[in-house]
């Protein structure tokens, strides 16, 4: 009940700020919590901020409130960043006496205006310095960064030597890696549950010993993957290396991948729309981590339902880095001659053109969002024994109909919140868009998901990958291999599943 109503009143507060004008980015409000207490926020962005970049500081910083302190209610918070900063309060209405606007009631009050003119004047000097550090970083940043390299690699190091397992270690806890304990399969390698001598329970991947990856690169990328924490994430732990062995060490989540359920037409029963919408939300957030909000801007390119595991309370962490992508900080879009990720998932112009960025994963999300919904597969869906419809098409056509509902699962009952089910479906179709520029960027997901007062724009036609013309090949992850329909495989497409490295790094 906190969290729905704090989150309410952020996403009013942040339309209300990153609309402001170019002088005046600032936001409070208060809102009823409960009969002995009210809720108080406010919202702010250093007035050079455009709209959208103020927009994605101010959702990065609530997300920054909403996974703290493990999920522990506080009386009050405040989040400070470089650009913007986010605050609540519970029975403290502190933005009236604090560095924010004050509104007084009445005429002639001579307390009153001298507390505004002293208020404004505080946020222009507090604005001004802000400002003037800015632009003080921006120009040191190229002096520095020599520096900081070096010390970045000092730490690389260390994290490095701090990170490996031994081998032996690691055979015992697996038995050997023993069929018993495999958990599962994929095009990279084996996955098994391993008990380590203090009692913790983890997660091996064995990988391929055709990676073609040397030790020195696989250390670095084990060290820069460690570095990314966060609660939608699932977290590496460490590695280790003998001979041609090469393992990564993950931590265990017990509940298996989200398509062992959403697929399953018994286990499905379990995932309620209460839960799926916390997966969904859970999955979003994720991915805007990566996308901008870590230390690295990494495309993750094979978003699916089978690399979503699920904790003991059902919350989402995306897994199986395997196909990432590390950009430098300013790099928008990239392409590559190795096409791979899992057909039904991968966005046309990835697919096509080797073309990929964060909207590739947008796309993912999309295909992944309607799954949910549906409890179909975009690559195997079936409407009619006459005529076959992948997922994206048979949404369209229902959405264009007005007869939306009829995707969704019909095992989550009458009793289902059919707005908030035509909102996902909505979001989905935007984020399927065959035009790139049409599908929005995960910092819009996530507010599109949080705030019903935000208004979605209508949607435009997603890529029919039934029925488009194109010759469209398999490139699945989860079995190592690529199937074309009526035709045997080609020594150039076997050449790109088999080219496949863990990572393609570049320093952000």
């Amino acid at each position: 009940m906190f969290d729905q109503t704090l989150a309410g009143l952020m996403n009013g507060l942040i339309t209300q700020a990153a609309s402001g004008s170019s002088t005046h980015k600032y936001a409070a409000n208060e809102t009823y919590f409960t009969s002995l207490e009210n809720l108080y926020g406010l919202v702010q962005c250093t007035p050079d901020l455009s709209q959208d970049d103020c927009n994605k500081c101010l959702v990065g910083a609530v997300d920054t409130i909403a996974n703290c302190c493990d999920g522990s209610r506080r009386k009050g918070m405040r989040v400070l960043r470089p650009s913007c900063s986010v605050r609540y309060e519970i029975n403290d209405p502190f933005y009236q006496t604090s560095t924010s606007p004050t509104i007084t009631k009445g005429k002639g009050s001579n307390s009153s205006i001298i507390i505004i003119i002293v208020v404004v004047s505080v946020v222009g000097i507090f604005t001004a310095i802000i400002l003037v550090s800015i632009l003080y970083l921006r120009s040191r940043r190229r002096k520095l960064k020599h520096i900081v390299d070096e010390e970045d690699d000092h730490d690389e190091i260390i994290s490095a030597e701090s990170l490996q397992f031994n081998f032996e270690t690691i055979r015992t806890a697996t038995d050997n890696f023993s069929d018993a304990n495999k958990l599962g399969q994929g095009g990279f390698g084996a996955v098994y549950k391993g008990n380590l001598l203090d009692g913790q329970i983890v997660a091996v991947k064995r990988l391929a010993r055709n990676s073609g990856q040397g030790d020195i690169e696989f250390k670095n990328e084990v060290v820069l993957v460690a570095k990314l924490q966060h609660r939608n994430l699932v977290r590496l732990l460490g590695f280790c290396l003998k001979g041609e062995e090469k393992l990564l060490i993950y931590e265990f989540v017990p509940n298996t991948s989200l398509d062992h359920f959403i697929f399953d037409p018994i286990r499905r029963l379990q995932l309620d729309w209460e839960k799926r919408y916390k997966i969904i939300g859970g999955i979003a957030r994720g991915l805007l981590y990566l996308h901008e909000d870590s230390r690295l801007r990494i495309i993750h390119r094979d978003l699916k339902a089978s690399n979503i595991l699920l904790d003991e309370e059902m919350n989402p962490k995306i897994a199986d880095f395997g196909l990432a992508r590390l950009f430098v900080v300013d790099q928008t879009q990239a392409n590559t001659s190795r096409i791979v990720g899992t057909y039904g998932y991968m966005a046309p112009e990835y697919m096509m053109q080797g073309l990929f960025s964060v909207k590739t994963d947008v796309f993912s999300f999309g295909v992944l969002l309607l799954e949910i919904v549906s409890g179909q597969k975009n690559n195997n869906f079936n409407q009619s024994s006459e005529r076959t419809e992948d997922l994206l098409s048979y949404a369209w056509r229902k959405w264009n109909d007005g007869t939306a509902l009829a995707l969704m699962d019909p095992t989550l009952g009458e009793n289902c919140p059919n707005s908030e089910v035509i909102r996902c479906i909505h979001i989905g179709l935007l984020c399927v868009a065959e035009n790139v520029s049409d599908r929005p960027t995960m910092a819009s997901v996530v507010l599109m998901l949080n705030s019903y007062s935000t208004t979605l724009p209508l949607p435009s036609s997603p890529a029919f990958l039934m029925h488009s013309g194109i010759e469209l090949r398999e490139f699945s992850t989860d079995y190592g291999s690529l199937k074309k329909s009526g035709h045997s495989r080609s020594s150039s497409a076997t050449k790109l599943v088999n080219d496949m490295s863990i990572t393609e790094l570049s320093a952000r």
